[in-house]
């Protein structure tokens, strides 16, 4: 049986190639909304993040998401990050 290829995307931040459903996408849809898309599937421009708690640090202090996303990124964005991250190291 042949292996199906596993999509990867690179985190934004350690710039490390990962399969996509090792990271959080953040979306910028047309109306310029930025918000967390926990499918992967919405429309718009998107940016990955790994799903590590230092990650998420490092792109609020940075300011690396608003950067690739061209929009203002809002602070419940980098919380609703924060608390995905919790679940998961859970």
């Amino acid at each position: 049986m042949k292996k199906r290829k596993v999509p990867e995307r690179k985190c934004i931040i350690t710039n490390e190639m990962k399969p996509k459903k090792d990271l959080i996408r953040i979306v910028r849809n047309k109306e310029g909304e930025v918000f967390v898309d926990p499918t992967g599937k919405k429309n718009g421009r998107g940016a990955y993040l790994s799903k590590d708690m230092d990650v998420i640090l490092e792109a609020k202090k940075s300011n690396a998401l608003s950067r690739h996303l061209n929009a203002e990124v809002d602070s419940a964005v980098y919380e609703e990050l924060k608390s995905l991250v919790d679940v998961n190291e859970k």
